[in-house]
């Protein structure tokens, strides 16, 4: 989340704003939480180690990080393409599919419910930064030499400080339709959703 929240320096903050039509602060309180969503969505759908190697294969072979490079340029250039003409490195719309399916939807309203924007202004604003999470954790695996143990520790981190940031029902509510509804409630009390993908991804390490 640290190294997420670093790449919203003060320029791309405001590029996103005025994309989406909002100030700095609501933007970037929708920006954490779509953050935390889409790391627990990766955590949660990689707690094997066949899913472990699939996000490693795609995060080698499309998101070495190198976008971070220059963030004004890819966020201007994320808004302005389409699915089709992106390549995978910029397709925030096929990273969210691969993430979060039919649950995008979700998210976006759990997301609106906590900063204030309105759920259209979410749905813009989620491609654009899940380009942004891939490449980080491309970025960190890469400087790193990380195998998959490595890569589930980060995931495994990631989300229990997404978790203890409090984005623990939000994530919760998003990916309880998954994991069973009655798992909901659970996460709020520190279990359930959460002891769920963490303890696969302890279990599915290798």
């Amino acid at each position: 989340m640290e190294m997420l929240q670093g790449q919203l320096s003060d320029d791309v903050l405001g590029q996103l704003s005025q994309q989406i039509g909002a100030d700095k602060e609501q933007t970037a309180t929708a920006a954490n939480g779509i953050f935390a969503t889409l790391l627990g969505g990766l955590a949660n759908n990689t707690t094997d180690t066949s899913s472990l190697s699939s996000l490693a294969s795609a995060l080698d072979r499309d998101h070495d990080g190198s976008i971070l490079d220059d963030l004004a340029s890819m966020v201007g250039s994320v808004a302005q393409q389409s699915a089709g003409q992106a390549p995978k490195a910029l397709n925030g719309a096929g990273i969210l599919g691969h993430i979060l399916g039919d649950r995008q939807e979700t998210a976006a309203q759990q997301i609106s419910q906590q900063s204030g924007l309105n759920v259209n202004q979410i749905m813009k604003l989620m491609p654009i930064l899940a380009p942004i999470v891939m490449g980080v954790l491309g970025r960190a695996k890469n400087s790193g030499g990380l195998d998959l143990g490595g890569l589930a520790n980060i995931l495994m981190g990631s989300a229990q400080q997404a978790q203890s940031g409090g984005y623990g029902d939000l994530i919760g509510s998003v990916l309880g339709q998954v994991l069973g509804g009655g798992q909901q409630q659970q996460s709020r009390r520190g279990g359930g959703i959460f002891g769920q993908i963490l303890g696969g991804l302890l279990g599915g390490k290798k």
